[in-house]
């Protein structure tokens, strides 16, 4: 496809709300926050002719540096990409500082940014600078080299908060600028819309708007659904076509196929929760969840796993029987028929080629995993961004038109504030939710500050709260529900990352991002907790930050190779659990949850097994996501027949094995939420009964992953979506009954 052909599918920008007007840090705070950005990202130079602003690189190394880059730059790139790569660093990068800014002032927690506003004050005081780097001058005032070693001591220090602090930084630093650079890009030959993607045209959606006024807005229906995720989409469907007035509610805005996929920055503000920057209180597990239309049904990746076996009976071992019964497998079929779930039409990219066939190689259990695209091949990596086809059948492109073409409504813009309650005889009833809407722009768009808001009471005979795992039993706790179940039992498949280089371009980032899985290592204690290995989405702003940085030039080195890497990740089937609950500042959701050492076992297994899977296949190099393990680099004479078998790998394999899973030098993500709001057969042991309505309120229901009883051991999506087909056909004759 030629250049003025992506240029013509190329999505329409999406602007963003404007960076927060308060300051988040001082002038000097600023100062030396951007000497630690531009040591982590150095502008690099030989040592012949740097200054003091550059990374002095030996003049022979810095040109074997350039050779190796000028080596697997794609062709066409411009003659200047490789030393503008070299001289670029983050704070000369354009938006590097404002996207930093509305980091801190709208998503950090308020404890995090207060100590990192501390660190950076000591940096430049002489006392706090002597103790934090054993020089009495200011951070900021010493030279890159300088600064580069304070930070590689900080990564090897015997206090664990400065291992922290310096994985922290470079991980935002790394994950902010390569959004931002234009410098990267060119030398990745990674462009801005999919070669291989089509626009598609998804649904013409019609949302409520409340007219401008002082008094709170009434608006009655028989159904609030409040989130428009997979559960919530799944319940509009059903209960518009059974005849009720249904309203689906949520904070986000739609933004249509046109506006998809959306640029990694925009992206991380527009369909992810807390802009895609949470992480649990001890900062060991980075999560992501959905916040769009649709949920993360938007960004999810169309893997489209049924309910394990194993977990079914589980679940019914807890007395929940409907998950071992045929109606169960009949939602679990019937979602799937709806979404078109299929293996028929994947096309594999090399990252899961690599996977399947480096499996099979090792004889390892592996498959291919059914997609939701509708009997569409759909071969496009950006999906994690929005899907800009409309081929994936998430809820914005199947569930909601749906429930629409059904007579259902939708309300953008709405934050549900409380759910409401009336008492009587000693019965909790519940009457609907109250909250407050927010309109777009005067534009049309969400960027603009003029905006009409209103209070809003939403009367309904029954309210099922679909706001995610993160986020419904937050909902709950501010309608004044007491359950101390609320919030616990949180599972997330904690997941980390293995990389390989390989001799060849591979351009990860292009064809369908999840179609294989290796099942080998998710069984480790007999009882179905262990780990699967699946393919990674390859945008460089998801991986990249993902990996240790060692040193500014090592850095760049390694990020250029990009388009030679698969990355696969371990996804651990979580025995232990974590818990949600509100900020006591300001509300907002945290997350109490650490990898346990039960559960970091499985998980080492399974890395290991990718790095035999990265090995077996023919990486020339293989990374693990932990600071302090080197690179393995495969010797130019290592014999093909000895495979895995090859001394120097098994002795690298060895040393990965006696390290473990250290916190925090190993970097942990989630994109899987669930159980906070458990499903059980008692109020003592869960927050929702078998029909999915929480114990104690009458008409309230939870619909979404946060009413797994434990972790699915898959991706959600289908486990989520059929629990909630049940959930809400229940609800629909529940009212049907009332009605006569």
């Amino acid at each position: 496809m030629t250049v003025p052909e992506l240029d013509t599918i190329a999505p329409l920008d999406t602007p963003l709300p404007p960076v927060p007007p308060a300051e988040v840090l001082t002038p000097s705070q600023w100062i030396t926050f951007l000497a630690i950005a531009d040591t982590i990202i150095p502008s690099i130079a030989d040592s012949s002719t740097q200054s003091i602003d550059d990374l002095a690189v030996d003049v022979p190394e810095y040109n074997n540096a350039i050779q190796k880059i000028q080596q697997i730059i794609p062709p066409g790139a411009p003659s200047d990409a490789v030393q503008n790569y070299m001289k670029a660093k983050a704070s000369s990068t354009p938006g590097f500082k404002d996207l930093i800014h509305r980091t801190f002032g709208d998503y950090m927690r308020d404890d995090a940014l207060k100590g990192i506003r501390v660190i950076l004050s000591a940096l430049d005081t002489r006392a706090g600078c002597f103790l934090l780097t054993g020089y009495s001058t200011s951070f900021c005032l010493q030279p890159v080299n300088v600064r580069q070693q304070i930070l590689q001591g900080w990564s090897q220090a015997y206090f664990p908060q400065l291992r922290q602090m310096v994985k922290s930084f470079a991980a935002l630093t790394i994950a902010t600028w390569v959004k931002q650079s234009n410098a990267i890009n060119p030398v990745l030959g990674f462009p801005r819309a999919p070669v291989h993607g089509k626009p598609g045209k998804g649904f013409d959606y019609s949302f409520l708007e409340i007219p401008p006024g002082q008094d709170q807005e009434v608006v009655e229906t028989d159904v609030i659904i409040v989130g428009s995720g997979c559960g919530g989409g799944v319940c509009a469907k059903n209960l518009a076509e059974a005849g009720h007035r249904v309203l689906v509610t949520d904070r986000a805005y739609h933004f249509p196929a046109k506006h998809l996929p959306m640029s990694s920055t925009d992206a991380g503000i527009h369909l992810f929760h807390n802009g895609g920057v949470d992480t649990s209180d001890d900062n060991s597990v980075a999560f992501l969840a959905g916040q769009a239309w649709g949920g993360g049904g938007t960004v999810n990746w169309s893997a489209s796993l049924q309910t394990q076996g194993f977990v079914r009976q589980e679940w019914a071992d807890e007395g929940l029987s409907f998950f071992t019964s045929s109606e169960y497998q009949d939602c679990l079929d019937r979602v799937c028929q709806r979404m078109g779930v299929s293996t028929k039409y994947i096309e594999h990219n090399e990252n899961n080629r690599v996977l399947i066939e480096g499996a099979r190689k090792l004889g390892f259990n592996a498959k291919e995993v059914p997609q939701n695209t509708g009997g569409n091949k759909h071969y496009c990596g950006y999906c994690t961004l929005g899907c800009g086809a409309a081929e994936k059948q998430g809820p914005v492109v199947s569930w909601l038109p749906d429930a629409a073409n059904a007579g259902a409504q939708f309300m953008e813009g709405f934050e549900a504030e409380k759910i409401v309650f009336d008492f009587a005889s000693g019965r909790r009833i519940t009457t609907g939710v109250q909250g407050t809407w927010t309109s777009r722009d005067e534009m049309g768009g969400v960027s603009g500050s003029k905006k009409t808001k209103r209070k809003v009471l939403i009367k309904a005979k029954r309210v099922i709260v679909s706001c995610g795992t993160l986020h419904s039993p937050l909902l709950l706790l501010r309608s004044d529900l007491t359950n101390p179940q609320i919030g616990r039992n949180l599972h997330c498949h904690p997941a980390s990352l293995v990389a390989g280089v390989f001799p060849k371009e591979i351009r990860p980032w292009e064809g369908g991002i999840l179609t294989t899985l290796c099942e080998e290592f998710s069984n480790q204690d007999n009882h179905g907790h262990g780990a699967k290995i699946n393919a990674m989405t390859m945008i460089p702003s998801w991986v990249l930050p993902f990996m240790p940085w060692a040193g500014g030039l090592d850095f760049k080195v390694f990020a250029s190779k990009l388009s030679r890497m698969c990355a696969h990740c371990v996804v651990v089937r979580d025995r232990d659990s974590g818990q949600v609950y509100p900020d006591p500042v300001d509300g907002r959701c945290k997350i109490k949850y650490s990898p346990s050492a039960f559960d970091k076992g499985h998980a080492l297994e399974c890395i290991l097994g990718m790095c035999k899977i990265m090995y077996v296949m023919g990486a020339e190099e293989i990374i693990v996501s932990q600071v302090g393990v080197p690179i393995f680099t495969r010797s130019p004479d290592a014999k093909e027949s000895v495979g895995i078998n090859d001394a120097s790998f098994q002795a690298w394999l060895a040393n990965l094995r006696k390290r473990g899973l250290p916190h925090p030098e190993t970097s942990w993500g989630s994109a899987h939420q669930m159980g906070t709001c458990r499903m059980a057969t008692s109020e003592t042991k869960g927050v929702v009964d078998p029909r999915g309505e929480v114990w104690g309120a009458e008409g309230l229901y939870v619909a979404d992953a946060s009413v797994f009883p434990s972790a699915s051991g898959v991706n959600p999506m289908v486990t989520n979506m059929a629990i909630s087909d049940m959930i809400s056909r229940g609800v629909a004759r529940g009212l049907q009954m009332e009605n006569r």
